[in-house]
């Protein structure tokens, strides 16, 4: 009943959050992920609490795994990593030509589970949940020399 619970926990729907903003890039310009959790439903330490048969039940997300899809056919993952903004995030990624694109990330949830107060054991399953995708435009530019 438990794994049936963790089951229909209302997770939190992954996001990503990508520098730089605005849905525009230039192709081989990095790109920079990072995974976002909304307000709505429960994100990894948050805790759902219900009742099962007279018992206070709480289950707690926990990030088993994130992969992110670029959209051009190439991934990173799965990994731990939320990645980050420029410069320090750690999930980065380069476009080699022009197109549009629609990378997004997919997270494997994991869980523990504490049952009237007792201490937190790990559930033996895990979820997965697939982000929106995140419409991205890879551009190219020119160079222009002028004389006077």
């Amino acid at each position: 009943m438990i794994l049936e619970q963790f089951h229909r926990t209302d997770f939190a729907l992954p996001t990503m959050s990508i520098e730089p903003p605005d849905g525009r890039t230039l192709v081989n310009l990095p790109v920079f992920y990072e995974l976002a959790w909304p307000t709505e439903g429960y994100e990894p330490g948050e805790i759902d609490t219900t009742d099962i048969i007279g018992f206070e039940v709480r289950i707690r997300p926990t990030l088993d795994s994130a992969t992110y899809h670029f959209g051009d056919g190439e991934s990173a993952g799965p990994t731990t990593s939320l990645g980050g903004p420029h410069p320090n995030g750690d999930i980065t990624h380069e476009y080699t030509n022009a197109a549009t694109v629609e990378p997004h990330i997919t997270v494997v949830y994991g869980g523990e589970v504490s049952v009237d107060g007792g201490p937190w054991s790990t559930i033996p399953g895990t979820a997965t949940i697939e982000g929106p995708l995140s419409p991205l435009q890879v551009l190219t530019s020119s160079n222009r020399l002028y004389g006077d």
